[in-house]
């Protein structure tokens, strides 16, 4: 008697929140700090909905605020 071959491996969840949070940190440092926070939002629900740990979306969201917060003081030092 053979033993069957075990099940194929699973296909990895095709969840966004890589993509969202990478997104949201690139958007929040280099050019707009609100795309930098829809994309952080995005990648918090994504999160959430796959159970990852909604690190990129944290980062996405102090990407933003720095960018925010240099933005105001660069205009007020004009």
């Amino acid at each position: 008697m053979t033993t069957p071959y075990p099940p194929p491996a699973a296909q990895p969840a095709n969840d966004k929140t890589t993509l969202w949070g990478v997104l949201g940190i690139v958007l929040g440092l280099i050019c707009c700090w609100p795309l930098g926070v829809v994309f952080g939002i995005l990648a918090l629900q994504e999160a959430k909905k796959a159970g990852k740990p909604p690190t990129l979306a944290y980062i996405a969201f102090a990407a933003s605020a720095l960018n925010l917060i240099g933005g105001i003081v660069y205009i007020t030092s004009l």
